[in-house]
């Protein structure tokens, strides 16, 4: 027995003299925190045998008593017998009993058993079996704690700067949201009645984005409260038991932390923001609104855009001529093909990635080579992203960015989905088509990988796509697929909602790439007919582009500007630069 003020059950007719020597060793500052703290305590707790005020408590029986019950609660037998401390020493215990021998206390480890064991144990029952000592058991065990501890501590950093950025907000919705109606109000007013009903509609909208943003605020708020709860009281039971070293709360402590996971992917959520455009008629409804609820990213319209939608006289030429022609030089595959996509620079550059090669080239118009850089696949799929060039890599399921020194760097993973065709957005995020198994989708990703939006299925609960593949968003807001295994064009607003599909003007129709240009045209590769078609913002079909000479399986696309495209030929790798449009 240690001087806990423990009581056999041998002291019974010495408790008094006991406690008192217990007391005396204390001296009379200790008595006087002692009867502190058991003062306080009895104002709290009751002794479960006759509700007085508690003093003492039984840490075999796990039973409160006062003063007058310790020795009733002696005389009842216990195979594991008593062990009576004060009250405010219950949680204490630094010692580990021997489950066959409770009277025991633990000093070795038995390794067969996978249990501590006492002295008896030893030379009886565990005497042929595998022993270490108890201390090594212990230092092994405190070891996985401190790992795991020190893993969901480090989250903590991270779940409170979300807490906080989520009070934050919480704190300014109502402002936030005011100040949107009062920004649609004013954009009413100038329109007069010919947006009243969209106005009125809005307004609605943004109530019920309101609503619907505070709840899930107020859940996230809540959830992350709680998880944070939970790590402090992780934390505050590994220091217990780095003191206690009670190697048997150790073994049941362990699988609980270990189980306790660390934060993997939060939803990010911010304020929708208002954009707004010249008025037209026929487009209102189209370009004026929110983009979807509370998963919204600044959406500015380039303004120069609508300005060259606006001009008179840009036809499309009756013949298109080819001004210039670019030999890539990347080898075949086994497919023959050589040539997959491209990306267009703000300062009269094409980057390039082609087949049996992981790296990109960068031509000029006039079919220069600048720059050749290396990546960690093939140039399946590229696009622009601030004035870098991005790329999909399949291998490991990740977006890649080339630096201005060279350098690849991971902007996020997709996780268990295959990212394939990527484009960049008015908004600032990236759009990617993505693949798991047969299943497949198009996701808006900032630029952290943070998921802003899905889209999966139709108003149906239908698949949209069985095999998106490259991809593009419209002047419009939107977003432009190509489905290999329908054979079609697919498109959907903004929002997601479907919006048409376009399969061909004949049974050759192979849809491989898109793109479109700053007058809304939409423009479709045909491998299978060896062509290029021109559709309207609507999906309507308006022409074939096919140059002089013809073009040869075409797949790459992407808009030059000035009614110029260039177009590569996917088994020759030859570029071509296209006049389309008249001036």
């Amino acid at each position: 027995m240690s001087a806990r003020r423990r009581l056999s059950e041998s002291a019974v007719n010495h408790q008094v003299e006991f406690r008192g020597n217990a007391v005396t060793r204390r001296g009379s500052s200790s008595v006087s925190q002692m009867m502190e703290s058991r003062n306080e305590a009895q104002h709290l707790m009751e002794c479960d045998l006759c509700q007085q005020p508690v003093s003492f408590f039984c840490r075999r029986c796990g039973v409160n008593l006062c003063d007058t019950c310790i020795a009733i609660h002696l005389r009842v037998k216990s195979k594991n017998g008593h062990d009576i401390v004060d009250y405010t020493s219950k949680d204490d215990d630094d010692t580990c009993h021997c489950d066959s021998h409770p009277q025991h206390d633990c000093s070795a480890y038995c390794k067969t058993c996978d249990a501590p064991i006492c002295i008896l144990c030893v030379s009886i029952k565990h005497k042929s079996h595998e022993m270490s000592e108890l201390s090594d058991k212990i230092e092994e065990l405190l070891k996985v704690i401190a790992k795991e501890n020190g893993r969901l501590q480090s989250s903590k950093h991270e779940l409170e700067k979300i807490l906080e950025n989520t009070t934050k907000m919480l704190s300014t919705i109502s402002s936030i949201y005011k100040q949107r109606k009062d920004e649609v109000t004013a954009r009413g007013e100038e329109w007069h009645k010919q947006i009243e009903e969209i106005v009125k509609k809005l307004h609605q909208e943004l109530d019920d984005m309101q609503k619907e943003h505070e709840a899930i605020l107020q859940k996230q708020k809540k959830e992350f409260e709680e998880m944070i709860g939970k790590v402090d009281e992780t934390n505050r039971k590994t220091i217990k038991l780095q003191k206690s070293k009670n190697v048997k709360e150790m073994q049941t402590f362990v699988p609980v932390i270990q189980n306790r996971k660390n934060l993997n992917e939060v939803s990010q959520y911010s304020f929708p923001t208002f954009y707004e455009c010249k008025i037209d008629p026929n487009y209102l409804q189209t370009y004026f609104g929110y983009v979807d609820k509370m998963q919204v990213k600044k959406n500015s319209l380039l303004e120069n855009e609508f300005k060259e939608r606006e001009l008179p006289g840009r036809r499309t030429l009756n013949v298109p001529t080819v001004t210039s022609v670019i030999d890539t030089g990347f080898p075949a595959d086994e497919n023959d093909n050589r040539l997959y996509d491209m990306a267009v620079t703000d300062d009269n550059k094409v980057w390039m990635g082609g087949a049996c090669t992981e790296e990109l080239k960068l031509f000029d118009f006039n079919g220069y080579i600048h720059h050749t850089v290396s990546i960690t696949t093939e140039g399946l799929y590229i696009c622009m992203y601030n004035k870098q060039v991005v790329y999909s890599d399949q291998n490991d399921n990740t977006v890649r960015m080339i630096t201005d020194t060279d350098t690849v760097v991971t902007m996020f993973t997709t996780g268990d989905w295959t990212p394939y065709g990527i484009t960049s957005a008015a908004s600032g995020d990236l759009l990617v088509c993505l693949r798991k198994d047969d299943q497949y989708k198009v996701v808006r990703y900032s630029s952290t990988g943070t998921v802003l939006q899905e889209i999966q299925y139709d108003s149906q609960c239908q698949p949209l796509y069985k095999e998106a593949t490259y991809i593009t968003e419209n002047v419009n807001g939107d977003i432009i697929v190509t489905d290999w295994e329908k054979d079609d064009v697919i498109a959907v607003d903004r929002l997601g909602i479907f919006r048409y599909s376009y399969s061909g003007k004949d049974r050759n129709f192979t849809a491989l790439s898109v793109a479109t240009d700053s007058v809304g045209h939409v423009i479709v590769t045909d491998d299978g007919g060896d062509k290029i078609h021109m559709l309207d913002r609507d999906g309507r079909f308006l022409r074939y582009i096919i140059p002089e000479g013809g073009i040869r399986k075409p797949r790459a696309v992407c808009i030059l500007g000035h009614g110029e495209m260039m177009v590569g030929e996917c088994e020759t790798g030859i570029i071509k630069r296209i006049k389309y449009l008249e001036e």
